[in-house]
């Protein structure tokens, strides 16, 4: 009679690891081009940089990041097939910010317990958003750690590996007084601020199977909507149209943080709120937990995901790329270099001294002929 193993009997389950990887091999297999190399399940990803000779001077980028807690609502209603698409929105479209081309990404899942199918759920997820993006997911880990997670838990985290050529990074150094900044519309939440939102449903006593009146769905399903990814349709602006001078990825922090980021020290613009509505996932939450949507502008993107900076001159081309690509785009604000008001303003953040940046105005109240 054969010994248990005493891995297993320690709680970990290096069979259902294996039948993971079998369940998910193919979704991964998808986004592979002849530039992967060995395969799924090898030490290391392997990919080929030759296409990187062509460059004069090529710069790689590089992102990392997770999804936070709104894991714990796929959790809660046992749906993980789309926390992989906010993995790849947060990890690669951090990368596009610099106006680089992401090459490949690899990730990292920690449980409690595998559960093969639920594991396959998730990679499945960001191989389509991977695939979405043109990143090739070339590796990845799934760690069980009973006792440290319970059985039901667990967490996700990527990163992604872009190039550049050197005299094409997009950033602060090339932005002009009378620049146009463009706000890009989210899909709703995205990724950030779930701590907030599961706190205002939790004193609330809403279950995430309730059914959402405001929404047309339960509250978990509303809750969940994937975030919305930029990477394609930005670098096919970069190509298509000449003036793109900043681009800021909205997540933790809000707009004017994030914008404050890729503005020069010494610049500043207001993002006039009437020129959009926030979506009614943020009113309804704003009014259930008693806040004003001024209140939580530090903390959901309010319903812009990606902002632009660009000339003056090329504002209606870049509009015109982005609605064709299905992102609704408008303007909503103007860098200056000199002039700026008196008041409280963002200046910089996540250690970057940037520009400064606030938001005016009261926000459109409906959703007709607003954004």
């Amino acid at each position: 009679m054969a010994s248990p193993n005493p891995y297993s009997a320690a709680g970990v389950d290096t069979a259902a690891g294996d039948l993971a990887v079998e369940l998910m091999k193919s979704a991964v297999r998808r986004t592979h081009g002849p530039e992967v190399l060995g395969g799924v399940g090898g030490f290391a990803g392997m990919f080929d940089a030759s296409a990187l000779l062509s460059y004069t001077k090529p710069l790689l980028a590089t992102s990392t990041d997770g999804v936070g807690t709104k894991v714990a609502i796929a959790q809660a209603l046992d749906k993980h097939d789309t926390i992989g698409q906010d993995l790849v929105g947060m990890v690669v479209d951090d990368i596009v910010v610099v106006g680089a081309k992401p090459l490949f990404m690899t990730d990292y899942i920690a449980c409690g317990k595998v559960h093969p199918e639920r594991i396959a759920a998730i990679v499945s997820g960001i191989a389509a958003g991977c695939a979405a993006t043109g990143t090739a997911l070339v590796g990845g880990e799934t760690a069980e750690h009973p006792g440290l997670l319970g059985p039901a838990d667990y967490d996700v985290a990527g990163a992604a590996t872009g190039v550049v050529e050197a005299d094409a990074v997009l950033g602060a150094d090339r932005v002009r007084d009378g620049d146009v900044v463009l706000a890009l519309a989210s899909s709703g939440l995205h990724s950030n601020g779930f701590s907030l939102v599961r706190h205002i449903v939790a004193r609330r006593g809403i279950g995430y199977g309730d059914h959402a009146a405001d929404f047309g769905t339960t509250w978990g399903e509303a809750l969940l909507e994937p975030t919305r990814l930029y990477t394609s349709p930005l670098l096919r602006l970069i190509d298509a149209v000449p003036g793109v001078h900043a681009l800021s990825h909205v997540t933790g922090g809000g707009i004017a943080a994030n914008l404050a980021r890729v503005l020069p020290r010494g610049m500043w613009t207001e993002i006039d709120r009437s020129t959009w509505s926030p979506a009614p996932v943020f009113r309804v939450l704003a009014d259930l937990g008693d806040l004003d949507l001024a209140d939580t502008e530090g903390t959901w993107n309010l319903g812009i995901g990606f902002l632009a900076v660009v000339s003056a001159d090329a504002a209606d081309a870049a509009v015109a790329a982005l609605e064709a690509d299905g992102i609704p785009t408008w303007q909503v604000g103007v860098v200056r270099d000199a002039g700026r008001p008196e008041g409280e303003w963002e200046q910089g953040a996540k250690g970057v001294d940037g520009g400064a940046v606030r938001l005016v105005g009261e926000y459109a109240t409906s959703q007709s002929g607003a954004k």
